[in-house]
Formats: C-alpha cells, structure tokens, sequence
C-alpha cells in the first residue's frame, strides 16, 4: 500500500500473535509476530530511526522495515530489529512476500529472529524496545476473514480517504511450528494456537486505539468450544479526509458459521456503538456495546496489567504521540449476542472467551 503519498508519509504493517505451549511443561504461551514497513521514499542506506535525538534535529522521518516480535505474561516483552529499504526483498501484489535476512513474512509462512542484549537496549531507546531473544518458524493458516467493506475498498484506498486502514484476512489463524523464547522451546499446534492475522496501513495511527478478538470461544448455553467462532472489535476514532468520527468501532462476531456484522461505515445496518476503557489497580477493563438493525452484541473483557506491555511505535511523520497504549493476549471475557426478533431481544448464546488480543491507548497530551 506505500505508494503515491503514502510513501513519503505512510506505514503498512502485517500482525500475527497466537499461543503456543512450553516444549516440556505444556503451559500456555501468548506470542505476537509484527512486520512493520515505513516511508519507503525516504530510504537511505541505513535505517532512519524517528526517535534518534540527532534525525529529530534534521527533521527526518523514519523509514525502515521493523521486524517487531514478542510475548506477554510475567516475562513480556518487545522486541525490534530494523532493516534499511536497500535490504528487504518486497512482493507487495497478493500473495504478498516480505524478506531481509532470515526474516520471512508471508500469507502462509513466518520465520525470523531478534536478539536484543540488556546493554544495546539501554543504549538505544531509540530503538524503543526491551533486550531479550526471540526466534519463530511457523506455518500460517487463515481460516476467517474479516471484509471491513467499503471502508477499506479501492476508491477510498486510492484516495486515502481514511488515515489508517485495517483488514483482518485471518481474525482466526491456525499456526504451526517453534518459537524459542530466551533460549525456551515452545510448539505451536493448529488446535490450540487460537491465532489472529491483520493488517494495518495508513499515514497516522488512531486515538483512542481498541482491539479485542479471540477464537477460544466455549458457550454457557451447551458448554462446548465454540469450533467455528470468532469475534473481532477494532477502532476507535477514524479520520475521514482529516475530520474524526467519534468513538466509531468496526465489529463482527462469527458465531458458528453465521456473521454477525457491526461495521459503521455500512450505514444499512444503522449501527451504534458504545464503549469504555477503565484502568483498575491490577486490572484493565473494555466494555462494549454493539448494536445494530438485525442484533446486538455486549463484550466485556479483563486483562492482568502484570502481564500486558506498553507497545511502541513511531508514526510515519516521526512523533511517538502513543506512550500509553496497553497490549496483551491473555485477556478473558464475556461476549453476549441477542438477535432482535419482533421488537424484542432474544439471547443467542452468552460465550466464555479467554485468549483474548486486547488493546487501548490515547494520545500523550501535547
């Protein structure tokens, strides 16, 4: 997508996370998988790092592929390694393929590595990351997909009328293979990988920003996994031509093959939307309500402070305006869905959803 504009003043990023299980204990391991493409007009024979004190001075905006990877948990972290343009191998027509040096992003593949030591780490917070090793060789899986719709179709994207898109080709992904984490074996297995696939682009990221979605679904109706489901939310304050829409998710909720659609820019469903973000002492909190022509859906979902991170990036133009964006994969929750049936509600089912990639931040002040 980084061509016309957007390639002086634009990103475009590939996410992944699922879980895998410790190679001899079994237990359960959140990951995510990020490759993160900026400004590819401003290339130069290194990466340009926006929050290098010395770019700032010159006022130069990054440009670099960032190879992003992690975990949540007691041991969370964030790891970066960036690569220069001149040295990343890009087909960006679908199937798209992403390569620099043994890093590999594709519709059906990741592979790669990041070693970061406690003293690189201190020594450049430029960087904006944490020290630790990292290394993944997986196969990819996208099972459902999530179509945003018009919001993301080719005359708004040739456009640019939004300032940042988003399309979810594996909102359930099944993804097998190793990861090593700090010298750790994990194996990820189709069956209980619970993963998620998306993409992002644009030229500036949101405020507030919200993600919540899971495929580890099990019903309070009949007590079984939910093997066909998922539920997506994501959004918050999209720019239309630089003017907001206030407090505006995109949500869907894929219930056992049928798709339950809240998407506001499909004005025909008349969607409305209400949600909040608390901050407790050891807890975060998301509360959503969905509603539209047909159904609605209420979300409720927790997080463990302890065990999310405070995720960095950098925006195409090289301010880091995101200091407070919580992130994490090991959310739990409630998610009620109720079709509307002669002017009254009636319960779909009430599901139980653990798993759950999470996300909230707004914008520093100033």
């Amino acid at each position: 997508m980084l061509h016309g504009p957007l390639a002086h003043h634009g990103y475009d990023w590939w996410w992944h996370s699922f879980t895998a299980q410790d190679a001899e204990t079994g237990e359960d391991k959140p990951f995510f998988i990020e490759f993160f493409l900026c400004n590819p007009a401003l290339a130069e024979d290194q990466p340009v790092l926006g929050q290098l004190p010395a770019n700032k001075a010159m006022g130069k905006r990054p440009s670099y592929l960032m190879v992003k990877a992690g975990t949540w948990g007691a041991d969370h972290c964030q790891l970066h390694r960036f690569f220069a343009w001149k040295d990343i191998a890009l087909h960006g027509d679908a199937p798209y393929r992403i390569e620099a040096a043994d890093c590999l992003a594709c519709e059906t593949a990741l592979k790669g590595s990041v070693a970061i030591t406690p003293e690189e780490a201190a020594a450049h917070p430029e960087w904006m990351c944490d020290a630790g090793t990292l290394s993944w060789d997986l196969a990819v899986d996208k099972q459902i997909a999530f179509n945003v719709g018009y919001g993301a179709s080719k005359p708004l994207r040739d456009a640019e009328a939004f300032a940042m898109y988003w399309h979810a080709e594996g909102m359930k992904s099944a993804y097998r293979g190793e990861i090593v984490f700090n010298g750790k074996r994990f194996i990820a297995t189709p069956e209980k990988s619970y993963g998620y696939a998306d993409k992002n682009w644009g030229r500036d990221f949101t405020s507030p920003w919200v993600w919540l979605a899971s495929s580890c679904l099990t019903s309070r109706k009949t007590g079984k996994r939910l093997a066909d489901s998922v539920f997506d939310i994501g959004g918050g304050r999209p720019k239309v031509y630089f003017v907001p829409l206030d407090r505006r998710l995109l949500g869907v909720f894929w219930y056992e093959g049928k798709e339950y659609d809240f998407n506001f820019s499909k004005l025909h469903l008349m969607v409305k939307t209400e949600f909040s973000f608390e901050e407790l002492e050891e807890l975060v909190v998301w509360r959503v309500r969905q509603e539209n022509i047909h159904a609605v859906m209420e979300t409720e979902v927790f997080c463990r402070k302890a065990d999310m991170l405070l995720v960095n990036y950098e925006a195409p133009d090289g301010s880091k305006r995101h200091n407070r964006l919580w992130n994490g994969g090991n959310g739990w929750g409630i998610v009620k869905l109720y079709d509307k049936l002669d002017g009254r509600l009636v319960q779909v089912d009430e599901v139980e959803a653990t798993h759950i990639g999470c996300e909230y931040g707004e914008y520093a002040e100033g």
